[in-house]
């Protein structure tokens, strides 16, 4: 990690920002389209996949989860493209807070990825002396109201 006083790295790896993604899919309907996407994003060099796991819930409320490196060595082989870390950091209990989150019949994918693509940037802000105050994510929903509204204070302005 960084030195926030002087932007010098102490030994540690920099990282970019790291973010916790999870996808419902309902009726256990996973489609493929996903992946390639996320290889496109890893080959890219914009993200970076940390951990993986797929969770399922049956109709009968029953939970089943596999982690990466469980998922066999098809399965792993087929997610190489992804270089992923395959290191155990989503917790149990971070997976039995989604799993109980899930509806009957259905499945989710957690993903923990880092923003590879900010490095720089972040580098460049801590050799500048910049301290990071506040990172926030902001939803879509609230972004799109919030431009709905300027919308409508703007056609009632003219």
């Amino acid at each position: 990690m960084a030195d926030q006083s002087n932007g010098k790295e102490s030994g540690a790896t920099l990282l970019g920002p790291v973010d916790l993604l999870v996808l419902e899919f309902p009726g256990n309907n996973f489609k493929g389209d996903i992946m390639r996407n996320l290889y496109e994003l890893v080959a890219a060099g914009t993200i970076r996949i940390i951990d993986l796991v797929l969770i399922t819930k049956n109709e009968a409320n029953v939970i089943s989860a596999l982690n990466l490196h469980e998922l066999g060595q098809e399965a792993i082989q087929a997610l190489l493209a992804l270089h992923a870390s395959i290191n155990q950091m989503i917790t149990m209990e971070d997976i039995n807070a989604i799993a109980d989150e899930l509806d009957l019949n259905s499945s989710a994918a957690i993903l923990l990825y880092e923003n590879v693509w900010a490095i720089k940037t972040k580098q460049a802000m801590l050799e500048a002396n910049g301290k990071f105050l506040f990172f926030a994510r902001i939803p879509e929903s609230v972004i799109q109201e919030a431009t709905a509204e300027l919308a409508t204070m703007s056609a009632q302005a003219a």
